[in-house]
């Protein structure tokens, strides 16, 4: 099952790249990027940072020289051995503290995984929550193989046409240049597991992706001996009419479960990461059916090993499909153990008429372990889904809350980390959840802190000026599109970025409410402000696709002096460097409507302040001295009167606040009052805020009292 470079053509002295390669467990250790680097600098650029891609095209020369380098193979001995060490997990939090668990394999289910832009199956947060989520799993040493889908075509490149309107652009994964490998038999033949739907049955491959000590297992429809339209149900994230979205969730739940079977896993704790993933709860319980358990008795047995993530905060048509399109795929499935439909459809009612099937239900009703993803996001659902419970009062409803964070050595910037390592210790990162250490950040000097922070703003003004470069050059877009991706942005002035998916809810064009007094804030000459958009819309969105159109039109304004920009193609890529580079990270949501967010909290990390509505994570994050919270004015219920007072309400602290604070600088040009406040953005995130304290808290309140059959608490 290994993989496609030929081991052959590295030199013996360090054939351990081969097996470093096809472990993403580089991807967040920089000592590993290096190493890849100083073989070749310019490769390493332009094969997207993709050891893989880069191993298959560097020129053999390369290779031999760097085997008989002393100072690269005193570095490479350095990175694997420490691989080797990680990756032995003898020492890790997990099997510290629960070593009489560590054979108690998690299965993780979710429809996206993002772990670096060499494997594109992802389109948005919920992706790289996900990735972020096995990362920290293998630096604690969880047991957790992931399950989910191998998207030949991933989610779309967006490109912006010269009116404004996203295009989709979708381009086939080369598999031999990915991190990626076939599972295969004894005999060397793909493993291949049925899925019924319907009439038929659709054949299922399967590909492992290592991240550290987790396993992926991604699921692949593109199987000789199913139709085009089945070998199409994996081609992309998202994509397809209801019944397609119907049957992908299917797949996942149905094959996914199976996929384990077959690898000989068996796990003891199920998470299903979103409702997508549900129908693996109704595979397990036929799986028991047919060995003889009785039908109630089978369902007690999967709801208490199996935990449920919400993540959306109203049922969607995602989710939600006529009871008569669920028969009809899951027949086939449920009449091989007489199983009664009926019943199994009222496990999905989203009514008491049995009408319709959500599987956000199903997966609810399926668990007995079920959170939301913030503390406010956790009430939500609650109240969204107390007619699942009718006899118990909202504050009872059985649904929890474990709030998001974000995996930290992935989203640090390397000089934020040198200047960590130096002023608050050493082993900082080992320990990142540790709050008390934090309160060091203090003795960082204000000069260090600010001449970080403005290497990182430079670093981005020319990460964004070279996008903008390239789409000029190599898809000669016209000048005024160069422009508005950014050719203007100035790396002296206060940046704000706003970037997550367009959608309605998001209120991406609240900062527009007003565009004189936008105009004026921006084009104030001794205190200059700029603002960054980037972000995708769903390509089914016209609402999301016409909020970028209308930001991309307003940034060709001449008015606006090119101080707003946007850039296509958010990925993770150009991601690192707006959460590492921006100056203040703005978030509009309607009230009540950001399950979480993170992008926030990756960006706080670095020093970056947050400027957001008081909504998701930032209720809980915001102290009144690490950032702003835009305070809404809850009296009006008139969707209109609440956007302009919202949008007064920022355009006020942006006049009076923040940039002021920003441009006050003593004779040195340092800002020590914006300094302060960087600080304790600092300090009081960072540690809440990670996916280390997000798997310690699942682990200890969901996925033990699961292993050890004890009931949950809320």
């Amino acid at each position: 099952m290994m993989n496609n470079l030929s081991v052959s053509k590295l030199p013996r002295r360090i054939e351990g790249l081969n097996e470093l390669a096809y472990n993403l467990w580089w991807s967040w250790h920089i000592e590993a990027r290096q190493l890849f680097k100083a073989l070749d600098n310019a490769l390493w650029r332009t094969t997207g940072h993709n050891p893989v891609k880069m191993l298959q095209q560097i020129e053999s020369h390369r290779l031999v020289a760097a085997a008989q380098d002393p100072m690269f193979l005193k570095k490479y001995d350095s990175v694997i051995n420490d691989f080797k060490d990680a990756m032995s997990g003898a020492d890790t939090w997990f099997n510290t503290q629960y070593p009489h668990l560590k054979q108690h394999t998690i299965a993780y289910f979710s429809l996206e995984f993002a772990i670096h832009n060499s494997l594109p199956l992802y389109a948005g947060g919920l992706g790289v929550l996900t990735g972020d989520y096995c990362k920290e799993s293998s630096d604690l040493g969880l047991p957790l193989v992931g399950v989910g889908f191998m998207y030949p075509q991933g989610y779309f490149h967006q490109h912006i046409s010269a009116d404004g309107w996203q295009e989709e652009v979708y381009e086939q994964l080369n598999f031999n240049e990915a991190p990626i490998s076939p599972v295969l038999t004894a005999e060397g033949k793909p493993i291949i597991v049925e899925v019924p739907l319907d009439t038929k049955s659709v054949k299922v491959t399967v590909w492992q992706v290592n991240v550290g000590r987790a396993k992926l297992y991604l699921l692949d429809t593109n199987v000789e001996g199913n139709s085009q339209t089945d070998r199409e149900l994996s081609a992309r994230l998202y994509a397809g009419d209801q019944e397609t979205r119907l049957q992908k969730q299917i797949i996942i739940g149905i094959g996914g479960v199976r996929v384990l079977r077959a690898l000989g896993i068996e796990p003891t704790i199920w998470h299903a990461n979103e409702g997508y993933t549900a129908f693996m709860t109704l595979e397990r319980v036929r799986e028991l059916v047919a060995k003889g358990i009785k039908f109630t008795e089978a369902i007690n047995a999967v709801r208490a090993t199996t935990v449920t993530t919400i993540h959306t905060l109203v049922p969607g048509v995602s989710d939600t499909f006529p009871r008569e399109l669920i028969a009809k795929y899951l027949h086939g499935s449920w009449e091989s153990v007489n199983l009664d439909t009926e019943e199994l459809l009222k496990l999905g009612a989203q009514g008491s008429d049995n009408s319709t099937f959500s599987t956000t239900v199903l997966a609810l009703r399926m668990s007995n372990y079920r959170n939301g993803v913030s503390q406010l996001h956790g009430g939500t659902c609650r109240r969204t889904w107390n007619h699942l419970w009718p006899d118990k009062e909202e504050k009872d409803v059985p649904i929890g809350s474990v709030t998001n964070g974000v995996h930290v050595p992935t989203w640090i910037a390397p000089q934020a980390a040198r200047l960590y390592e130096t002023y608050i210790d050493k082993d900082w990162l080992k320990k990142h959840d540790d709050s008390a250490m934090w309160d060091k950040v203090v003795d960082i000097p204000d000069e260090w802190i600010w001449a970080m922070r403005r290497w990182l703003k430079n670093k981005l003004i020319s990460a964004v000026n070279e996008r903008a470069r390239r789409r000029w050059i190599e898809d000669h877009v016209n000048p005024e599109q160069a422009l508005v991706m950014g050719g203007l942005l100035d790396p002296e002035a206060l940046t704000i970025a706003f970037c997550r998916r367009f959608t309605g809810y998001k209120r991406a064009t609240l900062i527009f409410h007003d565009f004189d007094r936008l105009k004026r804030i921006l084009q104030n000459e001794l205190q200059p402000l700029q603002i960054i958009f980037a972000g995708k819309a769903h390509p089914n969105d016209e609402h999301g696709k016409q909020l970028i159109q209308k930001i991309y039109n307003s940034a060709k304004d001449h008015e606006f002096g090119g101080q707003i920009a946007f850039v296509e193609d958010y990925d993770m890529h150009i991601a690192r460097y707006l959460v590492h580079g921006a100056d203040v990270w703005l978030n509009t949501p309607q009230l009540f409507h950001e399950a979480s967010g993170t992008s926030g909290q990756k960006a706080a990390l670095n020093g970056v302040l947050h400027l957001s509505m008081l909504d998701g994570w930032w209720c809980e994050g915001y102290n009144g001295k690490n950032g702003w919270a835009i305070q809404s004015d809850a009296e009006t219920s008139n969707p209109a009167e609440h956007d302009n007072s919202d949008a007064q309400e920022l355009y006020r602290m942006l006049e009076e606040k923040i940039v002021p604070l920003y441009y006050d600088r003593d004779i040195n040009g340092i800002p020590h009052g914006w300094i302060q406040i960087v600080k304790e953005a600092i300090r009081s995130n960072t540690p809440l805020f990670s996916t280390r304290r997000m798997v310690k808290e699942y682990t200890e309140r969901m996925y033990l009292p699961a292993a050890e059959n004890k009931s949950p608490s809320y």
